[in-house]
């Protein structure tokens, strides 16, 4: 399958369920303890992350999903701590504050890259009928909900949330808790880890058997689907009359699978609210799950970095990039080393010239970037009658060339403005330009960079062709 990261920014997703703070301690050790045969941890850093139902709405808010938040928290300091870490998300928090509860806390110290202790700060709680009321009055605003169930009584009332959703034709996504699956009941999608499953399930020996177990949960519990996260072996998606999805995975240099459940329920909310098919949904979220777990801690992943990291795979296609999203890949390039070279032109008849430049250009390093002019700064270089391709045309051709990496287009006359925020390796430019010319020379000199004047064949030009079609 071939994965398409798709536009979140205009879909709204819903996440109700256990929102927690988690607090991270970063210090030094190199000595124990005199009074108990413990490190001694000089803390050097707090940092607050969202933890729970808030992590799944952060990786929401990461995509540029619009997302609400309602869960339940403290009139305390770390329900304040929590919202401030929220709201740099914008989030929007519909939280009901419970007197004289404490907002649930875990808080973890890390040292040299290792977690030595956890402390969790929780009391259970059951305002799930005030969180289902929330729930009803965001319905019609939102293209999907997301049920976190972290055990800590916000969803005590999951089964009535999910009525609502399915009255409301709203698919309902549900991260699970627990050995009691018959609360979600109608969910559109479960998606419990392996080891939850077969708490409910039984043992499965094989993939078989996974198989038609999940087919018989799925039944019995009348669910669309059921999309299982299996750690090092990927996901697994059965629906009522599909046939199974295999996703694998890949190795990693860091692993840590805190909250990486929470990026797949949000990835998978996100994305089918930005209407791709189940399918397509969970491939990309099991493609961005292999990327959080490359995280230390709770984290998340940004669209950027998903295009990015399919690019340098190989698997992202070839061709248009938007601006935002080229600054990601370059960055993602330069941490394995390779070698950034840029050119730009209107090519609006390719040509064999063209392609031997492009090649020549290529070879200068390891990744090619091809800065194309959109069609009004072309009617401004060559007249009101050009360019004779459209942008979208010449950007696919250009993209069909092995010796291309990405194409991005330009509105200036100038790729000046592109140049400077890119800052490539290697510029290069064809033709008898001086480099005092050419433009960003300046700035990619400055950067340690190298700038190349290439020659053209002579008598090829998009000019000449059209000339000659002319007469």
């Amino acid at each position: 399958m071939t994965l398409s990261i798709p536009d979140f920014s205009g879909a709204s997703v819903l996440v109700a369920g256990d929102v927690m703070l988690d607090t991270y301690l970063f210090g030094g050790t190199n000595r124990i303890s005199p009074e108990a045969p413990v490190p001694v941890v000089h803390v050097l850093e707090t940092e607050n992350r969202a933890g729970g139902a808030a992590n799944v709405a952060v990786n929401l808010g990461s995509l540029g999903v619009k997302t609400t938040l309602i869960g339940v928290v403290g009139q305390d300091d770390e329900a304040a701590a929590l919202r401030a870490v929220l709201e740099q998300q914008n989030i929007n928090c519909r939280f009901e504050a419970v007197k004289d509860w404490p907002t649930t806390t875990k808080t973890r110290v890390q040292s040299r890259g290792q977690q030595l202790i956890r402390l969790d700060r929780e009391q259970q709680l059951d305002r799930s009928d005030a969180l289902t009321r929330s729930l009803q009055k965001s319905l019609q605003s939102v293209n999907a909900v997301v049920l976190s169930d972290y055990g800590k009584g916000a969803l005590a009332d999951a089964s009535a949330m999910i009525d609502l959703c399915r009255r409301a034709s709203i698919p309902v996504l549900v991260d699970p808790k627990g050995a009691d699956f018959e609360k979600y009941r109608g969910a559109t999608v479960l998606t419990p880890n392996q080891s939850e499953f077969e708490s409910v399930a039984g043992v499965c020996p094989s993939d078989l058997e996974l198989v038609e177990r999940a087919r018989k949960m799925i039944a019995e519990f009348e669910l669309g689907a059921l999309l299982m996260t299996r750690s090092e072996k990927g996901m697994l998606l059965v629906e009522t009359s599909e046939e199974p999805v295999f996703l694998s995975t890949r190795a990693r240099e860091v692993f840590d699978v805190t909250g990486a459940g929470d990026t797949v329920i949000a990835v998978l909310a996100g994305a089918l609210a930005s209407g791709k098919s189940l399918p397509a949904a969970a491939a990309i979220s099991n493609f961005a799950a292999g990327l959080v777990v490359r995280k230390i801690g709770v984290a998340s992943v940004t669209p950027s970095e998903m295009r990015a990291a399919l690019h340098q795979r190989g698997q992202g296609g070839r061709g248009l990039v938007a601006e935002a999203d080229l600054r990601a890949i370059v960055t993602e390039a330069r941490l394995h080393n390779e070698t950034i070279v840029m050119t730009n032109g209107c090519f609006d008849f390719l040509h064999a010239g063209h392609v031997a430049y492009l090649e020549e250009a290529k070879s200068l390093g390891d990744r090619l970037i091809v800065a194309l002019n959109d069609d009004d700064s072309v009617r401004r270089l060559k007249g009101a009658d050009r360019p004779v391709n459209t942008l979208e045309d010449r950007m696919a051709v250009l993209a069909g060339l092995a010796s291309v990496d990405w194409v991005v287009p330009f509105s200036e006359d100038t790729p000046a403005r592109l140049i400077h925020l890119l800052l490539p390796d290697v510029l290069v430019k064809g033709g008898d330009y001086r480099q005092d010319d050419i433009a960003g020379a300046k700035e990619v000199l400055k950067n340690g960079g190298e700038v190349r004047v290439l020659a053209f064949r002579e008598g090829q030009s998009s000019s000449n062709i059209i000339e000659k079609l002319r007469g």
